[in-house]
């Protein structure tokens, strides 16, 4: 492969004076304002390895969906991982032409040439097309694995795969209708997707380095490989070495701030890359300067707000719970029956509700929804302050600026017809509208559910992408379609979470995949190529998905019963454990009578007001002190959402994504920074790949044999009492009574 600058010495377009230039600096500085449109993008190549990765992709993110420590392989391993690939394909496939019938006089290759980096950025979107706004998997997976494994009611396998395509189809009917608005314009820039720009330069520019990125790749992932055969297996302890718990075995106190799965962390470590990246991805691939705002986050809540609203006030009771669970209790700390109160009608029985009482959360639990409303309220504020005059005047530019050079670039290509969105959009309208009515009994939402929640999707769309495209914040409006249809429509845990998904996951996926669109723009990727490779890989990605959920909830005894599994089984679901608590809080019992008059957590709705009101201080005080540059480095968005993903993510997995990050984000950047610019991508792509390999090789080798070994390494964290209470007289099985 050829140089970047000798590819850009033969392209058909040069740059010329300013005109060419893009008014964003950093799209200036990241993306070339050449293209070569004789490059092939529909190859052979393309096809085999986007399909390979798009199956391998899906399939690995949803096995690991379910497992304590879940691994989501991200975009770019795949970006990594198939260009060595990519490159062997080109050196041995046949270049003999052919033509095809029904096809005229086109001739055709197995091999037309050196594999480019159009193919590869097609390959990578094939394989990222299922992905769930980042999460690895359809997001509506979650409702099948909730109904089957935590309800342990039925659904049909056709009523779980039309709830995954429809909710995946839909967002990309919002993304073709609004692309014009935020893919064309050149001050919608993008700021994510300038880093898949930089990489794909990087791994395609000519490589004469003795240890090449290929060869380092390949050692990386052996080492990964290897390596997760003892914290995988072997020596499954070594996945959260909480040194607290084994120096004080028998106190409860001490056990809560040592546990680094049911605790506090402190001081808990591992070294296993499982529990690194399994939450909030490779800290590899995280800016510094996010991660510092993240621990500042998390210190201020895990170690200060938590420890004092549960040992200083003990607020809601919070001693007769555990300090860290996802988990739902009585009011005398025991876990809630949840099934003693759904009635035949997959409905809340009221009856029995009021014998077993009201629901109780955790401490952390609690806080989490509170700073939860306090996030999406200062996200909103927080741009509309900082960035709302920003966003405001690039939106008008984007009207009447001149086009820039990729826009310019990109008109020698045949666009997408809308009439192929608006058929899209109305057919899965449609049969999104005959799974709510012809399986109501499966999905509970009624038709005008459906309609209410694309209405929101269809509105809340636009500005979102606006926002995102500009500031690269992305705000989080799930909590909000929960609790919007958790008033009108309490009582139905299923149409709750279906309400939600179509409504802001819809939402997200058309964020997602406008992302996508724009990289394609970057890239000069033909648009209608775009559009089939999309498309295709969002209906592969969630028929493979659904498969792979289907397989594993039908197959593994007791999947994601974390009290009737072994202690030391990784098939524990801590995200849809997460997701069933939302179904039965907003849907089953409703937020009436947990956040409203009728239950005990009324006050925590004082948080919107809070993160509504925070940023506008913040803004106040930097136009009072305009010399203070400290000022506008507190964002508070992302300071209170800093435990965002906590549950199911744990005080373990982001001490360790804090350190990792900061080693290699911080001081390899500062000091290595040569080799971090040339191995640092590498270097994650390897350890998600090669950790991943091993997983699934174990569980097909041994896990489905029932093949255990059994010693003290093999026996968990040895925490067992950090769940329990510490308020007098609350009688817990297995925990000391006070």
């Amino acid at each position: 492969m050829g140089s970047l600058e000798e590819l850009n010495q033969n392209a058909a377009t040069t740059t010329g004076g300013d005109e060419d230039e893009s008014p964003i600096e950093e799209v200036r500085l990241t993306v070339t304002n050449t293209d070569d449109p004789t490059l092939p993008v529909w190859t052979f190549r393309m096809w085999f390895l986007g399909l390979l990765s798009c199956v391998l992709l899906s399939f690995l993110n949803q096995f690991f969906a379910y497992r304590t420590e879940p691994l989501v392989i991200t975009q770019i391993t795949v970006q990594v991982a198939t260009l060595p690939i990519g490159h062997f394909l080109a050196a041995v496939l046949p270049e003999t032409k052919f033509r095809v019938p029904g096809f005229g006089a086109r001739v055709f290759s197995l091999n037309p040439g050196p594999f480019n980096m159009k193919e590869h950025v097609l390959i990578s979107i094939f394989a990222n097309a299922g992905s769930a706004f980042g999460n690895g998997s359809a997001y509506a997976v979650g409702i099948v694995t909730i109904v089957k494994a935590f309800y342990r009611r039925n659904i049909s396998f056709l009523a779980g795969w039309l709830l995954i395509i429809t909710t995946q189809v839909l967002g990309y009917g919002w993304a073709g209708l609004l692309r014009k608005y935020v893919i064309q314009p050149a001050h919608m820039w993008w700021p994510g997707t300038l880093v898949q720009v930089s990489l794909f330069r990087a791994l395609h520019e000519k490589d004469d380095q003795r240890m090449s990125r290929a060869k380092f790749f390949l050692i990386a992932l052996i080492c990964s490989f290897s390596w997760y055969l003892v914290p995988g297996y072997l020596f499954p302890t070594l996945t959260s070495i909480s040194w607290i718990c084994w120096t004080f075995s028998k106190s409860v106190t001490a056990q809560q701030i040592g546990s680094g799965l049911r605790g506090l962390g402190l001081g808990a470590l591992t070294l296993d890359w499982t529990s690194v990246a399994s939450f909030l991805f490779s800290p590899l691939i995280c800016p510094f300067f996010a991660i510092m705002n993240v621990f500042a986050g998390y210190a201020l809540i895990i170690y200060l707000v938590l420890p004092i609203a549960y040992w200083g006030f003990d607020l809601y009771g919070a001693r007769k719970f555990p300090i860290f669970s996802s988990h739902l209790f009585t009011a005398q700390g025991q876990k809630y029956n949840i099934s003693a109160i759904v009635n035949d009608k997959f409905e809340l029985d009221l009856k029995n509700y009021e014998e077993q009482g009201r629901i109780h959360l955790s401490m952390f639990f609690a806080l989490t929804y509170g700073f939860g409303f306090a996030t999406i309220a200062a996200t909103l504020t927080h741009v509309g302050c900082f960035y709302g005059r920003e966003i405001y005047a690039r939106f008008r530019a984007s009207y009447k600026e001149k086009e820039d050079i990729h826009t310019r670039l990109m008109r020698r290509y045949k666009d997408i017809p809308s009439w192929w969105f608006y058929i899209l959009l109305g057919v899965t309208l449609a049969a999104s509208l005959i799974l709510c009515i012809f399986l109501n009994n499966q999905v509970q939402m009624p038709w005008w559910g459906l309609v209410f929640a694309s209405v929101i999707a269809f509105i809340f769309t636009l500005p979102i992408s606006i926002i995102t495209a500009t500031t690269n914040q992305t705000p989080g409006l799930n909590i909000i379609t929960e609790y919007v249809m958790g008033i009108i429509y309490p009582g139905r845990p299923i149409a709750n979470v279906c309400f939600k998904t179509y409504g802001y996951m819809s939402m997200a996926q058309a964020v997602s995949f406008l992302s996508d669109f724009k990289l394609g723009h970057y890239m000069k990727i033909p648009p209608r190529s775009m559009f089939i490779v999309q498309f295709l890989g969002t209906i592969i990605a969630g028929t493979v998905n659904i498969a792979v959920a289907w397989w594993l909830l039908t197959s593994i005894t007791n999947i994601c019963q974390d009290d009737l599994l072994p202690p030391d089984s990784p098939w524990t679901c801590p995200g849809d454990r997460v997701f069933f608590d939302a179904s039965v809080i907003w849907g089953l019992v409703g937020p009436k009578r947990i956040f409203g008059s009728l239950g005990n957590y009324s006050s925590m709705n004082w948080f919107f007001l809070g993160g509504a009101l925070g940023p506008v201080l913040v803004w106040l005080f930097h136009k009072a002190f305009p010399k203070q540059s400290w000022i506008p480095l507190i964002n508070l968005p992302v300071l209170l959402g800093a435990t965002g993903a906590m549950p199911p993510a744990t005080p373990l997995n982001y001490n360790a994504w804090i350190i990792i990050g900061t080693i290699f984000n911080f001081f390899v950047f500062r000091y290595r920074k040569k080799w971090w610019q040339r191995y640092n991508y590498i270097l994650s792509a390897a350890l998600d790949a090669g950790v991943a390999f091993m997983a699934v090789a174990l569980y097909f080798s041994l896990g489905m044999e029932n093949k255990e070994i059994d010693w003290w390494g093999t026996s968990g964290e040895h925490c067992k009492l950090a769940t329990c209470p510490t308020a007098k007289g609350i009688q817990v099985d297995g925990c000391p009574v006070y």
